[in-house]
């Protein structure tokens, strides 16, 4: 049951927005846009994202990844993306990650009490093992697409093409 719950809220079923569809329809001026009293673009928040998925999928894979001395490290420079090409990338990236994490999602219940290595001390005083993981990234990807969410309502973007509550 809390597999289920897990995938579908990575996915956006239940109280959260389906984060593909938040960005989906995007154009690239869209999700660079800065707005007054907001520190990041979408895009921006994007591939904070997709490099927090990537740190915890090479966590899980048994890799080490170097965690970052700044959270600065996990935002992009102030020129990324450039273009539509690079905007693309970002949205195919997140859509990969979101799709392995689905897999996992549907792991055994052994599977999901496996422990994940810790590669930096903050790790070690928190529960690390794939399940816990795969929560965590399903509140940090809740906690910013609210933010993306957020950032398309003062846009006058929202809902996205394929929906969102307006309420």
């Amino acid at each position: 049951m809390a597999e289920q719950a897990l995938a579908e809220l990575l996915r956006g079923k239940g109280a959260h927005v389906d984060p593909l569809a938040c960005v989906e329809d995007l154009s690239v001026e869209m999700a660079t846009r800065h707005l007054d009293g907001f520190p990041h673009s979408i895009a921006e928040l994007v591939f904070h994202l997709n490099y927090w998925m990537n740190y915890e999928l090479r966590r899980i894979r048994s890799e080490s990844p170097k965690y970052p001395a700044h959270n600065a490290e996990s935002f992009p420079p102030a020129s990324a993306p450039s273009n539509a090409q690079e905007w693309d990338q970002l949205r195919r990236d997140f859509s990969w990650f979101l799709a392995e994490y689905a897999k996992f999602a549907k792991s055994s219940t052994h599977e999901m009490q496996r422990e994940i290595q810790s590669v930096q001390e903050g790790d070690k005083k928190v529960s690390n093992t794939l399940e816990s993981v795969l929560w965590q990234m399903v509140a940090h990807n809740s906690y910013h697409f609210g933010q993306i969410a957020l950032i398309r309502r003062v846009m006058g973007a929202w809902p996205p093409r394929a929906g969102g509550d307006t309420w």
